[in-house]
């Protein structure tokens, strides 16, 4: 492929920069004669489907990304149940463990802590600096439920920024992978010949916040327009780098934010559902978590929302939720806590401390059970039936990715409640047929929400992303359920409609942003509603 380079004009330097183009079919003789477009998408399916393990699958479509970025994406968009689970979780966390193994080309930038005092310099390297507009990135702290897998952590970068691509129409020349490696704590890692990161601990946390500064200070030089998602840091440093930076650069971080929005989103239409068959108003509902890291603790904040758009008070909503953790019960007079679970802490509860998840349930009496806690079956038979003998429809939510990591699947909840659980996971599960009916379950799988809010902040040019901008992205999934949708008793709309729901959500987070303040396309505040959304369109990128 010829690469077309144009001089361009940058702070008074010129720099030579890649002309988008659109793939030229190759002259005669280049290709087998009877080569035909439509057909080789119906053989690139069969390599695909041809494959044994979702490892496989998931290289081959590294290769085919790489080969033929348009195809790769088309067969996205037609096969999105298909293809979402192999490009992102769950295969994106064996990816990640296999990466130094399965190596076989660079994709994305990667910044060391041997770099530090010349970043500057290694971010403009990037080929297409006039062209980013968005860049996933992770230390590999915390990569899923995985872990430290230090550097290995890069296809997480790769793979969301894959689906904001499929999801919202995002160009693919504009997108920016990024891996900091800043070393890893993983015994298994340092002593392999093949890893392919800095081959030491991970140092102080002051060191890495001087490491950070800097970074993101050339970045926003490097990349003027470029916003930034924060992903899988460790809960300590996610919770500190959204603090530090979120004032002043556009940047968010999808664990804490993203899945909180996704969550929400879930869990208001599955409390309407709860709602009507016990009778109860929506502000009765009582939230109990288990697991207190980053994400946990961001989707309890994110679901205070809930309780506030019905009436009630910031205190009366955090009143409402409860958290376990590898301790138990979380309650002040437990003992010393790490700073970020001091919020949700219980004032109310005084008594030994409680760890077993079943009694822990007979006392809190909640109406949704949600589990970011890693821990496989922790959701068990005795649980899930104490829940169902409290709640004539008990929401469950276990989000925990990978699926080996899940505190139930969907079977599980479906027979132990007889049927009448309102599921979401973060992973995917089959449907099921209980007792003649089919049951669906839901799957919070942040792709529903960070596409549409990163087209959203991207098309208004967001100074911030503020937390009304990722609040209407929750809204605005809640409410695209279809009619249909809604007759089976679905949590979140059908994976197919990403694109129309993407959509629907830049829009809301473009009035967000707007109302807050913060955008700087103000052209947008100009348009109607029918108009915003007709451009918001006209801007996804289609292969």
């Amino acid at each position: 492929m010829t690469i077309v380079l144009n001089p361009v004009w940058s702070n008074g330097v010129q720099k030579l920069k890649v002309v988008s183009q659109t793939p030229v079919t190759p002259p005669r003789g280049l290709l087998p004669p009877a080569h035909d477009a439509k057909i080789h998408a119906v053989r690139c399916l069969q390599q695909l489907r041809s494959k044994t393990t979702p490892i496989e699958q998931y290289i081959y479509l590294s290769q085919l990304k790489d080969a033929d970025h348009a195809m790769f994406y088309r067969l996205c968009l037609a096969n999105m149940a298909e293809f979402t689970p192999l490009i992102y979780t769950p295969t994106v966390g064996d990816a990640c463990i296999q990466y130094s193994h399965n190596f076989r080309r660079p994709e994305g930038l990667f910044i060391s802590l041997k770099d530090k005092g010349n970043i500057g310099k290694i971010l403009r390297n990037w080929p297409r600096v006039e062209d980013a507009r968005i860049s996933v990135v992770t230390d590999g702290s915390r990569i899923l439920g995985l872990g430290d897998l230090g550097l290995n952590g890069m296809p997480i970068s790769i793979g969301k920024l894959s689906l904001y691509v499929a999801g919202a129409g995002i160009r693919p020349e504009s997108t920016v992978p990024i891996c900091l490696d800043v070393g890893t704590d993983n015994e298994k890692f340092l002593a392999d010949p093949l890893y392919l990161g800095l081959r030491q601990r991970r140092p102080p946390m002051a060191e890495l916040e001087s490491f950070m500064e800097e970074f993101m200070t050339e970045m926003a030089a490097t990349f003027p327009k470029l916003l930034i998602q924060f992903e899988d840091f460790s809960t300590d440093k996610a919770f500190a780098y959204l603090e530090a930076f979120r004032d002043r650069y556009p940047l968010f971080n999808d664990d804490i934010q993203g899945t909180g929005a996704v969550v929400l989103s879930g869990f208001l239409n599955a409390a309407r559902l709860s709602s009507a068959a016990s009778g109860r108003p929506l502000s009765d509902h009582r939230i109990l978590f288990l697991g207190a890291g980053s994400a946990g603790v961001g989707v309890a904040m994110q679901l205070m929302s809930f309780f506030k758009l019905q009436g009630l008070s910031t205190e009366e909503a955090r009143d409402r939720i409860w958290l376990v953790d590898s301790q138990g019960l979380i309650f002040d007079d437990r003992g010393p806590l790490a700073e970020h679970k001091k919020y949700f802490s219980r004032k109310d509860y005084n008594g030994p401390p409680m760890k077993n998840l079943t009694d822990i349930v007979n006392y809190v009496k909640p109406t949704a059970l949600l589990g970011l806690s890693t821990t496989k079956g922790a959701f068990n038979q005795s649980v899930i039936e104490t829940m169902s003998a409290l709640n004539p429809r008990p929401i469950i939510f276990p989000l925990s990715n990978p699926v080996r990591l899940s505190e139930c699947e969907f079977h599980e909840a479906a027979e132990w409640s007889q049927g009448r659980v309102l599921f979401a996971s973060g992973s995917p599960f089959p449907e099921q047929e209980y007792k003649g009916r089919m049951l669906y379950p839901g799957q919070g799988n942040n792709m529903y929400i960070f596409p549409g809010l990163g087209l959203g902040a991207i098309l208004a040019r967001a100074s911030a992303v503020t937390d009304s901008m990722v609040e209407a992205s929750s809204l605005g999934l809640a409410d695209a359920l279809t009619p249909e949708e809604r007759a089976q008793d679905l949590l979140y709309p059908r994976v197919e409609r990403i694109r129309e729901i993407s959509g629907e959500i830049a829009r809301s987070v473009i009035r967000a942003a707007q109302k807050a303040g913060v955008d700087r396309s103000t052209d947008l505040r100009k348009m109607s509603d029918p108009e915003l959304l007709a451009f918001i369109r006209s801007k996804m990128w289609t292969p």
